[in-house]
C-alpha cells in the first residue's frame, strides 16, 4: 500500500486536556427517537436527592448500533482477562433519594 493510500484512510483525532481528564458516571439514561439516540451520563451520590447530567451524547441509530457492538466486544475482552463482571438485578445505588418512610 502506498504512503498516500495510508494517509487517506487515517483520521487525525485530537484529545483536548480537559476532555482527556474524563467525567465519572455511575448512571446512564438512554432515550431514542426515530432519528437519534440520546445518552445522558450522570453521577449520582447516595443520600443526595439531586443529580445533574454530566455529559450528553447524541448518536445516529447506526452509530448507536456500532457502539453497542464495540462495547460488547470490549466487555468480552475485559472478562477474558479479569473474570466475569457481576450484573446486579438492582443498581447498587438506590434510585429513591427521599426518606424511606421507616421509623
Amino acid at each position: 500500500m502506498s504512503e498516500q493510500s495510508k494517509k487517506e484512510g487515517q483520521i487525525n483525532i485530537e484529545l483536548d486536556e480537559n476532555v482527556a481528564e474524563g467525567t465519572y458516571s455511575n448512571l446512564a439514561i438512554i432515550n431514542h427517537s426515530v432519528s437519534e439516540f440520546i445518552v445522558d451520563f450522570i453521577n449520582i451520590m447516595p443520600g443526595v436527592p439531586k443529580a445533574k447530567v454530566k455529559s450528553r451524547i447524541i448518536l445516529t441509530p447506526q452509530h448507536a448500533k456500532r457502539l453497542t457492538k464495540a462495547l460488547a466486544d470490549n466487555v468480552a475482552k475485559f472478562e477474558q482477562v479479569h473474570g466475569e463482571i457481576k450484573d446486579y438485578e438492582q443498581p447498587p445505588i438506590p434510585l429513591n433519594f427521599g426518606p424511606t418512610g421507616e421509623a
